[in-house]
């Protein structure tokens, strides 16, 4: 994303000048097409009683991630007259640059003990007043500031418990949250104070299993799950380092005292593994990964923690691991007291374009001819969308095994057939070169050519010496961010990016020569492995994406009948050319989240605001400025009979964003 990112400010206004002089982008029609509109999302005739707001007590708004806040205050009719209503400042501005160039803010409060709380990049839990903003009590991890963690400083949220054999005392209710060094910390909900009970002083501090590369290869950037009695946490591991790699093993352990319960690595670690045949080497894996570090959902009534695994290690060469490779790439449901694996279903056979998860499964109930039916619907990076039986993982909506591309580089062993869905995908994944996306006949020329030089045959196009084009790249399609979804509607909605990769193997005895030639490029090893990567986006000479635009989307999808409803251009350039806000679309990361008003609410784009979107339409109604970049997720609370939205715009380094450190609140005037 970085060389997106570099986009010169006179490039774009030399867009501008195009757009402006001659009403169109050079190689781009914009049109109905473009816009993909099926048809008007309808509320569904449902006799049950409007349920009550309930408090956004979870990172997803509930245990199962629907990002959906029932309250209607904030309508279609008033959203309009939205204002900033506060704003919290966490201080982190103030940091060396250094520390800011290797931050990502994409924490989203959460709603407990009348108080909003939430997590600073730097692994700092902050308890806010919720009318005011004011600062309630602040908890310090004491993250190393020197640190150099992979996926950079990042912290997407907190988890909450109290115990209901309690009525007070100190941590009877307590805020947990996972650190970018790799412990998982307790403090208690009312004081921010270290529950020292649990762990070691408050702290559990997670064995990799294996000595690191450098201190910031391993790191939990994603909110904890709790159900009864037990916290479960994933990793996140820096991609594409080496074949042995850190385990991806998921861990359980006890809120109260912090002991391990249990431990699930989606690897098999022995031969009578259930998925020992999925991996067919000689022995037993020697690879890792296989991660969860996106956020993790729970179903309380089953008993069952659903994650969203990644690909195993290194991602662009799996000749080592043979196979199908699951529970990589999956679903995969796990019984909450045990670990055991209850069900699963793999997205991606045999990885090897950086596919993984990204998201939080989204726990639905989906209302088809008059009956309700439990669901799982994951999103992926390829544009896609699973919708799975919660009891079975059985695909509610098909999916076919489908022929994909072959002739692999040396070693490698395809999988013939990928799963793909009915439901359509919601961003382009073929691309040729009369596509070529170009701000001049230069340009365009020269992204024809690239295009035309490496293998571009589609969604799973192996990986190659040649080059090989990842489309979706590897950013997604969706990514962290997630859905949201409204049940009255059957309607999931989804933001993506619509970017793409150019990859090249490279021969494990030349990977430090073209890193040395590429030294601003991203050059990885893949040790052990007989091949390195180079990864680039996928640009013109001037700079620009050679993908057609719009390069993010908005979409809303009806999971029940599987059709996408509508979807629009996403983000704007107001803040990458200097006030000039054309409607492209921009790479995006973060999710939305709904309300009963019938609006969506979402940052995420790379200009800085926080904008309204009608539900049925996909429509922006209203667009409120931020002082920084959105990157992250909003959410919504009622305190004292107010409705309030709010979100953390700290910016965003990886997407080059304007850099902050504000939570800021939006709520109607009084």
């Amino acid at each position: 994303m970085k060389n997106w990112i570099g986009i010169s400010l006179a490039v774009l206004v030399i867009l501008s000048a195009a757009v402006f002089f001659s009403g169109s982008l050079p190689g781009v029609i914009f049109g109905a097409n473009d816009l993909n509109i099926e048809g008007v999302a309808v509320q569904r005739d449902d006799p049950s009683e409007p349920k009550e707001a309930s408090p956004w007590a979870y990172y997803g708004g509930d245990a199962g991630g629907s990002r959906f806040f029932s309250a209607a205050q904030i309508s279609k009719e008033n959203v309009s007259e939205l204002r900033k209503v506060w704003e919290y400042r966490t201080g982190d501005a103030s940091r060396p640059a250094q520390q800011r160039d290797r931050s990502a803010s994409e924490g989203t409060p959460i709603f407990v003990e009348d108080s909003l709380v939430f997590c600073t990049p730097y692994n700092e839990i902050i308890a806010i007043n919720p009318g005011t903003g004011e600062e309630k009590w602040r908890f310090d991890s004491k993250i190393d500031p020197e640190l150099r963690p992979a996926n950079r400083f990042v912290c997407r949220g907190v988890a909450y418990w109290r115990d209901e054999d309690a009525t007070a005392g100190v941590c009877a209710s307590r805020i947990l949250m996972g650190t970018n060094d790799a412990r998982l910390v307790a403090v208690d909900a009312r004081t921010g104070k270290p529950c020292n009970a649990f762990g070691d002083g408050g702290v559990v501090s997670i064995d990799p299993g294996m000595k690191l590369l450098w201190s910031g290869e391993f790191q939990i950037t994603s909110p904890p799950a709790i159900t009864g009695d037990t916290v479960i946490v994933g990793s996140a591991i820096s991609d594409n380092a080496r074949v042995v790699a850190p385990s991806g093993a998921v861990r359980a352990f006890d809120v109260k005292s912090g002991a391990q319960k249990w431990t699930f690595d989606p690897i098999p670690r022995s031969l009578d593994a259930p998925n020992a045949a999925d991996w067919q080497a000689a022995g037993t894996p020697r690879e890792g990964h296989a991660n969860v570090w996106a956020p993790m959902s729970v179903d309380e009534a089953r008993g069952l923690v659903f994650l969203p695994t990644s690909s195993a290690s290194p991602d662009f060469y799996g000749g080592l691991r043979p196979g199908d490779n699951r529970y990589a790439n999956s679903v995969v449901a796990l019984n909450v007291e045990t670990g055991a694996v209850v069900w699963s279903f793999q997205t991606v056979h045999h990885d090897v374009w950086d596919y993984d998860l990204p998201a939080q499964p989204g726990l639905y109930t989906i209302w088809k001819d008059g009956e309700a039916r439990d669901v799982v619907a994951q999103v992926t990076k390829t544009g896609f969308v699973f919708v799975l039986d919660r009891e079975t993982g059985e695909p509610v909506l098909p999916v076919t095994e489908t022929p994909v591309p072959q002739s692999a580089a040396p070693g490698e062993i395809l999988s013939p057939t990928q799963p793909i869905p009915a439901l359509p995908a919601i961003v382009p994944n073929t691309i040729s070169p009369e596509q070529a996306f170009g701000l001049t006949w230069f340009d365009r020329r020269a992204c024809r050519n690239a295009i035309a030089s490496a293998r571009a045959e589609g969604l799973f196009t192996p990986v190659s010496e040649q080059g090989t084009l990842i489309y979706p790249a590897n950013l997604g399609g969706a990514n962290w961010g997630g859905a949201a979804y409204d049940e009255t509607r059957n309607l999931l909605v989804i933001n993506m990016s619509n970017m793409a990769h150019l990859v090249r193997l490279i021969p494990a005895d030349e990977v430090a020569a073209v890193k040395e030639i590429f030294h601003d490029a991203e050059v990885t090893p893949q040790t052990g492995a007989p091949f390195g990567i180079k990864r680039d986006t996928l640009l013109s000479p001037l700079g620009l994406p050679c993908a057609p635009p719009p390069w993010g989307v908005l979409a809303g999808v009806d999971i029940a009948a599987g059709k996408i409803v509508w979807r629009k251009r996403f983000g704007t350039t107001r803040d990458l050319a200097g006030g000039i806000a054309l409607p492209l679309g921009t790479p995006n990361v973060g999710g939305p989240v709904i309300t009963g008003g019938g609006l969506i609410f979402i940052g995420a784009a790379m200009d800085n605001y926080l904008r309204a979107i009608d539900v049925e339409t996909g429509a922006e109604l209203w667009k409120g400025r931020l002082p920084a970049g959105g990157q992250a997720t909003p959410m919504s609370y009622e305190w004292r009979g107010r409705q309030y939205v709010v979100i953390f715009a700290g910016g965003h380094a990886p997407m080059g964003t304007t850099f902050g450190d504000s939570l800021v609140a939006f709520a109607l005037p009084e």
